[in-house]
This record gives structure tokens, C-alpha cells and sequence, in this order.
């Protein structure tokens, strides 16, 4: 599938950004104008069921989303060689699976959802019931947003095919952590990431990745303390 793209910049090196579930290409609307102050030309896609992109094809959610799904609309959409890629949450789950057919020379995990379905509390009903979720409520779990952001989450929620969530669950299956980087690749962290906890991030130290913690942020990393964000990418971008 062709996804919707959003550019930003016209420089020679290219960054390839990957939102994550419930968002689209405007989760990055500080990320894409400062990498492209950097020099690069900025790529920003929407995922299948999240922005203009297209829905899913198929009678039911598992048929129309899957992690396979996510990462091979990536490779159809996006060019390969790439200087950077960056991918959160569900982005970092369809980077992962596409990195080595897209083959950038970095590649940067934010928070990624690679074992989503073990992380403790989450239900895929949850994002369903989210995708009503007031401006109050929005800001209440994300106090650290600027208001644009939680002006950005209404938007993108409301075209949001939260049946990309049901379909996630019902293929997930817990397969651990990456063997390695197949690039150079660094994990960044919110602090006290639920998805990725202290003896997963040893773990992929030992496997080969940088791995660096985002003190005080909140799983979308970006848009909790972008300078945060901006900052741990040191050596990177």
C-alpha cells in the first residue's frame, strides 16, 4: 500500500519518520522542521488507518492491520538508503521489520512497541474507547503537551481507524527482543518506559544497541520534552 507522505525540507540527506498508533504525520510537526533546519529532506508517513493514508482492506481488523502490514507499507512507500530513520511506538514495531529491505545508515527506536502485548494494563479496547477521548482528558494524561498537541491528538484521533488496534492484538505474538541491530541503531526511552523496562534495555545493550533514557518523558516522547528528545539523538542526526 502507498501511504500519504508529508515532507519537510529539501536537503541532500534524507530522514524517514514513522509515527505510532492513534497518530499520524503531525506528531512530528517539531521534529520534521528542526531536522530539516539540519539539512535533511524530511519523509513523514501516515500508517495504513491513521491520517490520509487508506484503511486496511478486509471483513475484519486482523485482516485489515497487522505488524507485517505496517512494515511492508513502508517499504512500498518509502526509498531505501536513507541517512536516517526514526520510527515510535507502533513505528518503531514497523521499522524494525522493514529496516533491512529499507536498509537507512541509522536507525532510531523511540519507545518502540515491540512487546505491546506484554506490556501489563494495556488493552486493546482501551484505544478504541480513546479514540472519544475529550481535549481535558488529553491534556490530564499528557501534562507536559503544549496545547497545539493536544489540538493535533483530537485531529488525528478523529480519523483514526482504531480498528488498527484490535487488528494488533489479535496477530501479536510475543517473539522477544531484536537479535541485533540489523543498522546501526540507537533505542531512546521515555523515563520509566512501560514498554520497554530496565532488563529489556540491558538486554539490547548487550545485543549491539545504544540505549538512552529520556529523563521526566512520557512515552511520546517528542512532543513531552522535545528538547529532551532533540538532545539524546546527540551523534545520531
Amino acid at each position: 500500500m502507498k501511504l500519504h507522505v508529508h515532507e519537510w525540507g529539501t536537503g541532500e540527506r534524507v530522514a524517514l519518520l514513522v509515527h505510532g498508533l492513534m497518530s499520524d504525520h503531525r506528531a512530528w510537526r517539531r521534529v520534521g522542521p528542526a531536522l530539516a533546519e539540519r539539512g535533511y529532506r524530511v519523509i513523514a508517513v501516515d500508517l495504513r488507518g491513521h491520517g490520509r493514508s487508506p484503511r486496511g482492506e478486509g471483513t475484519t481488523p486482523a485482516e485489515k492491520y497487522s505488524p507485517a502490514l505496517f512494515a511492508e507499507d513502508l517499504v512500498d512507500t518509502l526509498p531505501a538508503g536513507a541517512e536516517l530513520a526514526i520510527g515510535h511506538s507502533l513505528g518503531g514495531l514497523a521499522l524494525l521489520d522493514a529496516v533491512e529491505r529499507l536498509k537507512p545508515a541509522r536507525a532510531v527506536y523511540s519507545d518502540p512497541a515491540w512487546r505491546f502485548a506484554k506490556a501489563e494494563g494495556v488493552d486493546p479496547r482501551l484505544f478504541v474507547e480513546f479514540k472519544h477521548a475529550s481535549g481535558g482528558q488529553i491534556a490530564a494524561l499528557n501534562p507536559r503537551w503544549e496545547q497545539v498537541d493536544v489540538e493535533v491528538e483530537l485531529a488525528t484521533l478523529a480519523v483514526w481507524d482504531s480498528d488498527s488496534a484490535l487488528g494488533l492484538w489479535a496477530h501479536h505474538a510475543d517473539s522477544g527482543l531484536p537479535a541485533a541491530p540489523a543498522v546501526p541503531s540507537l533505542v531512546q526511552l521515555a523515563d520509566r518506559s512501560f514498554l520497554v523496562d530496565p532488563q529489556d534495555a540491558a538486554v539490547l545493550r548487550g545485543r549491539g544497541f545504544e540505549v538512552r533514557t529520556v529523563p521526566g518523558a512520557g512515552h511520546t516522547v517528542q512532543r513531552d520534552d522535545f528538547d529532551g528528545f532533540m538532545a539524546s539523538l546527540e551523534g545520531w542526526i
